[in-house]
């Protein structure tokens, strides 16, 4: 019997029997599921939650409330809120899972989490062109190039950035439909790609729900690392979903809420003052910004 948990202080041999026959009763109800990956799964599954409940001794107070909390996640997702990706979330389950699914390779650039806020049909711009879509925030100019692990250029790459204004907010967490701070481009015929975007700043995950109530029990921060998000698509290549980091935000010591940080996406945002030149001539007037530099080096498909 595979995965026994024996008897601790105050538990019999003859109760522990009675639980484990029951966690195999239960995997050998499986047994017959002709997808042999469903199968694996599910026997799994069954075997973690039922030594999880063992080990901790579960109580049915404590079984009732875990229902209510995932009813109460159910109850406040909708098409703009995924209480249960947020969940995987600050669990570290979705690092985990980006972590299995991506492996290292040659020195291609490392995936994060994906996070809730992804929307499909942002809005395309040209080289250069600006994301922020009346998002409030220092403007900051992001550049770099597209490659594959040998350092060929990726001519045509697509890619999708968003990112939250500077009060924390996505637009899909705006109640009047707006788009802003979203776009995709592509890359030139050498690979290279550059936008205006905003300097992005820390933000809480959403905490009104149930997820930042166990947070908050928990004495665990809500507050995610300054960040922008990429998604980085091209032929016969990984996908790359990714962010990159302030350099010197303090929030990366206190901890990332979602454990998203890794150093080799932590990149200088380098403040310029207002009136400095900017790489286009766009014209900022008295305004300050800055610019990053991210270059992304894409995995192949099948590694």
């Amino acid at each position: 019997m595979s995965g026994i948990i024996h008897a601790g202080a105050g538990i019999s041999p003859e109760q522990a029997a009675v639980e484990q026959k029951l966690v195999d009763t239960v995997i050998a109800s499986f047994d017959k599921t002709q997808d042999p990956r469903l199968k694996k799964v599910m026997q799994s599954l069954t075997r973690h939650l039922h030594n999880f409940v063992r080990e901790v001794r579960l109580t049915e107070d404590e079984w009732n409330t875990g229902i209510e909390f995932l009813t109460a996640a159910g109850h406040i997702t909708d098409d703009k809120r995924q209480e249960f990706i947020l969940l995987s979330d600050v669990l570290g389950l979705s690092m985990q899972t980006v972590a299995i699914n991506n492996k290292a390779y040659k020195g291609a650039t490392e995936a994060t989490v994906f996070g809730p806020f992804f929307i499909e049909d942002a809005p395309e711009i040209p080289l250069g062109g600006d994301i922020a879509g009346g998002a409030h925030g220092q403007p900051c100019w992001v550049e770099g190039t597209i490659t594959d692990t040998s350092g060929n250029p990726v001519p045509g790459a697509r890619i999708e950035v968003w990112e939250a204004d500077e009060d924390g907010f996505y637009d899909v967490q705006y109640a009047d439909a707006r788009v802003a701070g979203r776009a995709y481009l592509y890359a030139d015929d050498h690979g290279r790609y550059s936008f205006w975007g905003l300097t992005p700043t820390p933000y809480p995950i959403p905490h009104d729900g149930p997820v930042g109530k166990m947070l908050e029990a928990a004495g665990r921060s809500p507050v995610r690392t300054s960040h922008l998000h990429f998604m980085v698509t091209a032929h016969g290549l990984r996908t790359l979903v990714t962010h990159i980091f302030v350099e010197g935000d303090p929030q990366i010591e206190i901890g990332d809420s979602v454990f998203g940080v890794k150093d080799s996406l932590i990149k200088r945002f380098e403040s310029q003052p207002a009136g400095t030149p900017t790489p286009d001539g766009r014209d900022l007037g008295n305004q300050t910004w800055a610019r990053t530099r991210f270059d992304v080096v894409l995995a192949p498909a099948l590694a």
